[in-house]
């Protein structure tokens, strides 16, 4: 599969890249996460295991699971450590780790490196092996709201190391801290180029003028996104 990347990738880090997966052929890698499917965490993972299965790298993806309420709160963690002012119960951060502890019976955790994405699964670091454990922070908590934080960093500071995408997203630690910048696949399907007639018949359909500017946010609608960001960009 890293074939595919020829003539868009310089060679010389495809060859880096072959040359280091052998380093791990003897090594499992997990991914967890609470979704399969839609957002960005499922989207990476759905391009990344096939490439690291491609290069001989042992590599697993579970999800956990979790009722109507356990998303419900875990949707105020994610705001609240985004800046939105949430208020999250005693009874709330029980209900978090119940669930985590139940989803124990259905994943099968053992592998020599663990990467947790996002706070969603973050509790099972308390139940964790002999491996590497990994917390991969995709969201910005360079500004959360404090007492969630502090809650959620009892489980991070129980981790090998934590990921962020941008430096100034990161938090300090006693941890050891990673930065993994923000990337693009440009052979997935929401990067490939258009043919000049499906791009007409969106346009005509949904009645945007071509004879202007356009900018294309693609992203859901909510101010995490900066909606708002990219309007001031188009002025």
């Amino acid at each position: 599969m890293i074939s595919q990347y020829r003539g868009i990738s310089p060679k010389a880090d495809l060859i880096l890249i072959q040359r280091l997966a052998e380093k791990f052929h003897d090594r499992s890698f997990l991914h967890v996460n609470s979704t399969k499917a839609g957002g960005g965490v499922a989207e990476i993972l759905q391009r990344m295991l096939p490439i690291i299965e491609s290069l001989g790298i042992a590599a697993r993806w579970e999800v956990i699971q979790g009722d109507e309420r356990f998303f419900e709160i875990t949707k105020k963690i994610h705001n609240a450590l985004q800046g939105t002012p949430e208020r999250i119960t005693k009874q709330m951060w029980q209900h978090h780790f119940e669930v985590n502890k139940n989803n124990l019976a259905k994943l099968n955790l053992d592998a020599d490196a663990v990467l947790i994405h996002d706070p969603q699964p973050a509790p099972l670091v308390e139940f964790r092996g002999d491996g590497v454990w990994i917390s991969r922070c995709h969201i910005d908590v360079s500004n959360p709201v404090e007492p969630v934080y502090r809650h959620l960093s009892r489980y991070f500071e129980k981790y090998d190391a934590i990921i962020f995408s941008v430096a100034r997203f990161a938090r300090a630690l006693s941890i050891d801290e990673f930065i993994i910048t923000p990337c693009i696949d440009p052979l997935s399907e929401k990067n490939r180029e258009l043919t000049d007639e499906e791009v007409s018949e969106v346009m005509e359909r949904l009645g945007v003028p071509t004879d202007r500017p356009i900018i294309l946010q693609v992203s859901r609608f909510d101010r995490f996104k900066d909606p708002v960001g990219v309007i001031e960009a188009y002025r």
